[in-house]
């Protein structure tokens, strides 16, 4: 029993926005841990590179889809559904920020940022629903994790407000729908990512000397790695994190409790 407490082997999971940055580790953790991981951003370039990737570590399929709306979504689950006849772990991680100063913070600022950071999640998931519930049971639950920010736990410098108001709201969904998913065998649980490279992170380690300023503000002192987001989410999705659900989880090294 115990050899298999942390184990997705087998399992069949979608990680949206998984071509680059938190997205691609936790692709990338939850194909070298054996299970069939499909990836999907609208960048068929990037969804190739992945893949081509990905695939040298175990079963990764690239999906090029735009989530961004719900005929997008739709189409997603739909190609998911030609291929699978089960979903076991579904990764909302697809996302975009918006930073501007509170005097000039413009209008479609807050449309395109909450279409994708807090609409997508829930109208994907709905799409899946079928998959999912095909593929729980109270022995071995379903599991969606939504990937959230720590800027929804506290504020920072960055003046994004629609990119902290929509993950926020995607957090206390991401409860309501734990407590109505609860009875299909499917937990739902968010991560709140702190310090990890990616596009969104690229001007605080654009140089080596603005890095080294910024780490030294790190509680821990580093980046969070593949190992950190990647591990969690695989917690989250296996047997060990089967009793947790309707969760909010820092990922920050301490950032947002001790820091």
């Amino acid at each position: 029993m115990y050899e298999k407490l942390f184990s997705v082997k087998d399992k069949v999971a979608l990680v949206t926005g998984g071509t680059r940055g938190i997205g691609l580790m936790i692709a990338e953790g939850l194909v070298r841990c054996g299970a069939k991981t499909y990836i999907s951003s609208r960048k068929e370039d990037a969804c190739h590179q992945a893949e081509r990737t990905l695939s040298e570590y175990g079963d990764c399929t690239a999906i090029p889809c735009d989530i961004s709306s719900i005929e997008g979504c739709r189409t997603l689950a739909s190609e998911i559904a030609k291929r699978e006849s089960t979903l076991h772990i579904l990764v909302n991680n697809a996302g975009l920020t918006w930073g501007a100063q509170i005097d000039d913070f413009p209008e479609k600022a807050w449309d395109r940022v909450m279409d994708l950071d807090a609409k997508s999640p829930f109208f994907l998931t709905q799409a899946l629903l079928k998959l999912l519930r095909t593929g729980a049971s109270a022995e071995a639950r379903a599991s969606v994790v939504n990937i959230s920010s720590v800027n929804a736990i506290r504020p920072s410098g960055l003046q994004n407000y629609s990119y902290v108001a929509a993950k926020a709201g995607l957090q206390g969904m991401s409860v309501q729908m734990a407590r109505d998913l609860n009875k299909d065998n499917i937990n739902v649980n968010v991560i709140a990512p702190g310090p990890f490279k990616s596009k969104m992170t690229a001007p605080l380690y654009q140089d080596e000397e603005t890095e080294k300023a910024v780490m030294a503000s790190f509680v821990m002192g580093r980046w969070g790695s593949l190992e950190d987001i990647a591990g969690l989410t695989i917690y989250l999705s296996s047997r060990a994190g089967s009793f947790v659900t309707g969760t909010v989880i820092p990922c920050d090294g301490g950032s947002t409790t001790i820091g």
